[in-house]
């Protein structure tokens, strides 16, 4: 029986020391791996994008030119009507009754001049003959001026009248597609209150706000591009076209982007949203593959002139959408490695190459 422990102890200390030489050798074996890395940048392409409503160019509020009651209603929101089309009605009984009065004061009027025209007259030829005084001719021709001028007057108050019967009905002055409807029927308007809100059709703009502290970044003229949120994988060019001068009650700017494509295929009050870029110099960034964080501080591996890494600690910007600015930590001589940093550690032998798969040489005093 202790021959047999005897000989199991021997052949347990055999392959410890065994395995022990082949751990050895194969940590004397362990080649430095391969690091792509890269320099800081010394721009940065910033994407800004912003949500928004694609509206029309032109807008306008249609309303009955007259006070009244409505009574007929033929268009509601969404419907596209033309130039000349009735939308809507008002009770015409009262525009009625007054075109009748105007027209009762016209024909007492035109019966009135008639008289003093033909009294004018006869006075015109006796006075010639002295038959009658200057002053009582003066008086006659005075009744006359007086009646034609009532005379007009009245015709006047008749067109008025005349106009007012035709206002009673809402036409539309453009094409377009109605947005809005603010009336119904059996209600009492107001002379020029609002009955509907027309899109006239034609050019379209994506209507978005832009808070205060980055609308200065933004101008009149730059090109941008928009993207529909039920298409997303369709672009389409764009530029602003006008900045509100003043912010609105949420503190944002109004901005209008409007549209160099794709009029046909975009429908009013569609979401979408506006992407700006901007090429940021004299600021270094990095790729975003190259940075990770710990306990919220975010940190690069640094390539040393002996090809190990060192972690650094960096203050970064607004992340972009391939790279983010660094504010502080890095140089613009640096190398950091790219890809893959959670699996690096401290002092950790590298091999560093570009993105070409070429050897990269790190000169003396581009480290720590």
């Amino acid at each position: 029986m202790s021959t047999i422990k005897t000989a199991t102890a021997s052949m347990i200390i055999v392959c410890c020391v065994t395995l022990w030489g082949c751990s050895k050798d194969v940590a004397e074996t362990e080649q430095p791996p391969f690091v792509m890395v890269a320099q800081p940048s010394s721009s940065h392409n910033e994407q800004k994008s912003y949500a928004g409503e694609v509206q029309a160019r032109q807008q306008t509020a249609l309303a009955f030119r007259v006070a009244g009651q409505v009574t007929e209603r033929y268009a509601d929101v969404g419907d596209r009507v033309k130039v000349g089309q009735v939308l809507a009605k008002l009770d015409v009984k009262d525009a009625q009754l007054q075109l009748n009065s105007a027209r009762a004061q016209l024909d007492s009027a035109q019966s009135a001049a008639k008289v003093a025209t033909d009294e004018l007259k006869r006075f015109q030829q006796l006075l010639p003959i002295n038959a009658v005084s200057r002053s009582q001719y003066d008086a006659i021709k005075n009744q006359s001026d007086a009646a034609q001028a009532s005379l007009k007057q009245a015709q006047a108050n008749y067109d008025v009248s005349s106009n007012q019967t035709g206002y009673n009905q809402l036409i539309a002055n453009k094409n377009g597609v109605i947005t809005q409807r603010d009336i119904e029927i059996g209600q009492v308007i107001a002379a020029g209150q609002a009955a509907y809100q027309l899109a006239i059709d034609g050019e379209r703009d994506v209507v978005i706000g832009v808070p205060e502290q980055a609308v200065s970044s933004i101008q009149v003229g730059q090109n941008a591009w928009v993207t529909l949120w039920s298409a997303p994988e369709q672009k389409f060019a764009a530029y602003v076209r006008e900045i509100s001068p003043a912010a609105d009650q949420s503190r944002t700017f109004s901005v209008k982007v409007a549209l160099k494509e794709g009029q046909s295929a975009i429908q009013l009050g569609q979401s979408a949203r506006v992407f700006f870029n901007q090429n940021i110099q004299n600021v270094l960034s990095v790729p975003l593959s190259s940075v990770s964080a710990v306990n919220n501080q975010a940190y690069v591996w640094v390539v040393n002139p002996d090809q190990t890494l060192h972690k650094v600690n960096v203050t970064l910007g607004a992340y972009g959408r391939d790279s983010v600015p660094v504010l502080s930590g890095l140089s613009a001589g640096q190398w950091v490695a790219v890809g893959g940093v959670h699996l690096l550690r401290e002092k950790q032998k590298i091999k560093p190459i570009d993105k070409e798969n070429r050897a990269v040489t790190v000169q003396q005093g581009a480290g720590r």
